[in-house]
């Protein structure tokens, strides 16, 4: 209900923000769409007490959901074990980093603005040397622009959080995730030939290749060599993927009803590595509720890294038995021109129809 408050205010702020520049068309929109939130508020209030039941849509209403809407070719039960899998493998891999690392002094955050500066500027560099000198994919003009426009601000140590807990000790994992604005930037600069793909859909249909993209190439880019030279951000990455894995978690047994969104947040909390969620009391409140009113969202990021890892073995697979060579770059140009929808569609078009086993 609070959102739904909020954006009476926002109404009001945007009023006075456009002032002497409105028009009588501009004024009625305002005012109308200011009566239906306020009207949206009481009838949300009124209902409120008498709303006492279940949130969580169950699990075979989310297996139909993800499978038929979000084209996605997994169970709950799939998706519960997928991600306990990758939350136990995301430990078990800190764990193993650290030991390697046990010789090596510790990453020192940067705590003064001139500090974050000059280590996200190096952070740009690192990663636009890093993708060109690996032949990672193909480098276009707009893509460092896109990446400095999203670099952060210095948080003050004891207000960062998760995320910003990482950034300050190396941007390179985050950045890696902000993959995410080189694909923005190509939907801008290159619209797809499709009307169908250019624009945003009606729904979040493809978050699964979108948020699995951005998590996957985290990995992939430290498995191809991103932190040759600073072993130790190789531990952000592993925290990074433990921390999304348990918040899908605690969002599936949230829609089976298994456990409140609390309870689903607590999850989170507890098998996030470090403890770097336990200063989260608003960011768990945002995700766990974003996912209950979104399903298959908190799994996305996981499920779909899974997804786009499955496609690179099957487009390896094939390759081979043409006797062709597999190209990372390659991959990553063909994957990204199809556009933003959903994996099982980019794998029917790369593969060839038929090929999706659900």
């Amino acid at each position: 209900i609070r959102n739904i408050e909020q954006q009476v205010a926002d109404l009001d702020a945007l009023k006075t923000l456009i002032g002497k520049s409105s028009t009588p068309d501009i004024e009625n929109n305002l005012s109308a769409a200011r009566a239906a939130t306020v009207s949206m508020v009481e009838w949300l209030h009124n209902q409120s007490a008498s709303k006492t039941g279940p949130s969580g849509i169950g699990k075979d209403n989310y297996t139909w959901y993800q499978q038929h809407v979000h084209l996605v070719p997994l169970t709950w039960q799939q998706e519960v074990d997928l991600l306990q899998r990758e939350l136990d493998r995301a430990w078990a891999s800190l764990k193993l980093e650290e030991q390697a690392n046990r010789e090596l002094p510790p990453l020192i955050a940067a705590n003064t603005p001139e500090d974050f500066a000059a280590l996200t500027d190096q952070a740009v560099r690192r990663m636009m040397a890093f993708l060109a000198a690996k032949s990672i994919m193909p480098i276009k003009p707009n893509m460092e622009p896109a990446l400095r426009a999203q670099m952060g601000a210095f948080v003050a140590e004891d207000q960062r959080n998760f995320f910003a807990i990482g950034l300050h000790y190396d941007p390179l994992p985050l950045y890696s995730h902000f993959y995410h604005w080189f694909e923005l930037a190509q939907i801008r600069d290159e619209p797809h030939t499709s009307p169908i793909r250019r624009g945003p859909l009606l729904y979040n249909i493809w978050d699964s290749r979108m948020e699995g993209m951005a998590t996957g190439v985290e990995e992939m880019f430290m498995h191809a060599g991103l932190y040759a030279d600073s072993p130790r951000s190789r531990e952000i990455v592993w925290i990074m993927l433990a921390q999304r894995a348990a918040r899908g978690l605690g969002s599936l047994y949230a829609h089976a009803n298994e456990m409140t969104m609390e309870q689903a947040s607590q999850v989170h909390v507890r098998w996030t590595p470090r403890q770097w969620m336990q200063r989260e009391p608003e960011l768990l409140k945002f995700e766990q509720h974003l996912y209950l009113r979104q399903p298959g969202y908190g799994t996305s990021y996981v499920v779909g890294k899974y997804l786009i890892e499955r496609l690179m073995a099957r487009t390896t697979e094939q390759k081979e038995a043409a006797d062709q060579p597999f190209v990372l770059h390659e991959f990553f140009q063909q994957v990204n021109e199809i556009g933003a929808i959903p994996v099982s569609l980019v794998e029917q078009e790369m593969l060839g129809e038929g090929t999706v086993k659900r």
